[in-house]
C-alpha cells in the first residue's frame, strides 16, 4: 500500500537514486497466479503468431513478409513469456549464463537479422535462412534448460558421424 501512495503521490518518480534495474525488478514484483497467467498468455500469443504466419505464407507476394513477421513476433513472444515466471532480471541473467550464451546470441542475432533480411535487404531467401537459424537456435536454447539433454545430443550426433 505505500508503495501505491508513493506513486501516486510523485514520490516515486523523485526518487533519483534507484537505477533503471531496481526500478524494472519493483515493477515485475508479480503474484505467482499473474505470473502464470502472463506466462501462458504470452506463450500462446507466441504460438498463434507462429502458426499464422506459417498459414500465411501461402499468399501470393506478401505471404513471405507475413510469414517472417509473424513467426518472428511468436519468437519474440514466446521467449518473453518465460520473463513471466522467472522475471526479468532472473531470465537475462540465465540467458547470459556460460552454456547459454553462445545460443542467446545466435538466436538474438538470428531475430534481428530475418528482420533485416526482410525489410532492408529485401532477401528473402536470407530471410528464410535466418529463419531457420532461429528455430534450431531458440531449440538449442530451450533444451539449455533440461539437464544433460543437449549433451546426450551431441553424443548421439558424434555417434551418428561415426
Amino acid at each position: 500500500m505505500d508503495k501505491l501512495k508513493s506513486v501516486l503521490s510523485g514520490e516515486e518518480s523523485r526518487r533519483e537514486d534507484r537505477t533503471i534495474l531496481e526500478a524494472a525488478n519493483e515493477a515485475s514484483t508479480l503474484g505467482w497466479g499473474t505470473r502464470v497467467k502472463g506466462f501462458i498468455a504470452c506463450f500462446v500469443i507466441g504460438g498463434v503468431c507462429a502458426i499464422l504466419g506459417v498459414c500465411l505464407l501461402f499468399i501470393p507476394r506478401i505471404g513471405i513478409i507475413l510469414f517472417i513477421v509473424f513467426y518472428t513476433f511468436g519468437n519474440i513472444c514466446t521467449l518473453a513469456s518465460t520473463m513471466f515466471l522467472m522475471g526479468p532480471m532472473k531470465q537475462l541473467k540465465r540467458m547470459c549464463d556460460k552454456t547459454r550464451a553462445l545460443a542467446t546470441t545466435i538466436m538474438i542475432t538470428c531475430l534481428v537479422l530475418t528482420l533485416c533480411a526482410a525489410f532492408w535487404w529485401k532477401n528473402f531467401g536470407l530471410a528464410l535462412l535466418f529463419v531457420i537459424l532461429q528455430v534450431l537456435s531458440f531449440t538449442w536454447y530451450s533444451l539449455s534448460y533440461i539437464p544433460f539433454v543437449r549433451d546426450a545430443i551431441l553424443r548421439l550426433v558424434a555417434m551418428c558421424m561415426k
